[in-house]
């Protein structure tokens, strides 16, 4: 299961009740974030995760409201005890922008690994637990869009095994250890699964024009957490001016990715009720849910038959 929760739903400044952007993940007991606006530590601290465990921090971009809290967050997190290496990814630009922040957190019981994105990077990137994929979005300067997926291998095919030659009691081995030596051969599960299970997959899209190459990216994902700076359509000019996406912009593309569900966040501070306009996206793509502060939801393995 993969635990998924909003620290912040604020785009460009923080309001009173509204924190800047960032998204905490959690996997077999490890987390990695997508973004780091300022004050993200206050709210992680609200929703009481902790900070040891955090494995990788991904951003988006390098404005200030998605990034401005990292040097405190590095500092909380070597408070909490942490020795081991924590990456950090991004576009490219992220070492001068990192060591500039770095200046008034300069000291951390910690390395820092960057890695910084581009043609030759692996898509999707191992970060610990985590199974990142990474998509470029429009937006005013260089954006990346992320998707994190479990997946789940295929069930145990006795009759492969038996078709291999495999005595039973080696069968369960094979599958805990991940490749057993029998008669002078390797043998791996591969050899003995079926087919992949689905797994679990979500995706996180801000700052952005709705663009199809997002709708692709998150095809198919349980749940898709997307812009959504605007929700009077009346904002569409200046949604298309600073490259950001109105309420029903993010509806269409959770459509035609056929999302489960679909949460709002990073909203403009003078939109201060979201509710008002919901229905804008609603009567597009009718599982629209409004992001909030910490809220939270657990993403399972999808049931099989």
């Amino acid at each position: 299961m993969l635990d998924i929760c909003l620290l912040g739903t604020g785009g460009m400044m923080p309001m009173p009740g509204r924190f800047l952007t960032s998204l905490a993940a959690r996997l077999n007991g490890r987390m990695m974030l997508i973004d780091c606006g300022e004050g993200t530590q206050v709210t992680m601290k609200m929703q009481g995760w902790g900070f040891k465990n955090i494995d990788a921090i991904c951003f988006t971009h390098f404005h200030a409201d998605h990034i401005s809290g990292l040097p405190g967050l590095l500092l909380t997190i070597g408070n909490a005890g942490r020795t081991e290496p924590l990456k950090l990814v991004g576009p490219q630009g992220l070492t001068y922008i990192v060591e500039g922040l770095r200046r008034i957190a300069p000291e951390l019981p910690f390395p820092l690994e960057l890695i910084e994105l581009g043609k030759d990077t692996p898509n999707p990137l191992r970060l610990g637990e985590f199974e990142v994929s990474f998509c470029q979005a429009d937006h005013m300067v260089r954006c990346y869009a992320y998707r994190i997926d479990v997946k789940r291998r295929g069930k145990f095919d006795p009759k492969k095994a038996e078709a291999l030659g495999l005595p039973r009691p080696l069968w369960g081995k094979l599958q805990k250890e991940g490749a057993v030596e029998f008669e002078g051969k390797t043998y791996t599960p591969d050899m003995v699964l079926g087919a992949e299970r689905p797994g679990i997959a979500m995706a996180y899209c801000t700052d952005s024009r709705p663009v199809d190459r997002l709708a692709h990216f998150a095809k198919g994902v349980q749940l898709f957490i997307c812009e959504g700076m605007y929700g009077e359509e009346e904002k569409k000019p200046k949604a298309l001016e600073h490259k950001h996406m109105l309420f029903s912009e993010a509806a269409r593309l959770a459509k035609f990715a056929e999302a489960e569900e679909l949460w709002l966040t990073h909203f403009s501070p003078a939109l201060q009720e979201p509710a008002e306009f919901l229905q804008n996206a609603t009567d597009i793509f009718p599982n629209t849910l409004l992001g909030e502060e910490r809220k939270m939801t657990t993403l399972y393995f999808p049931k099989e038959g």
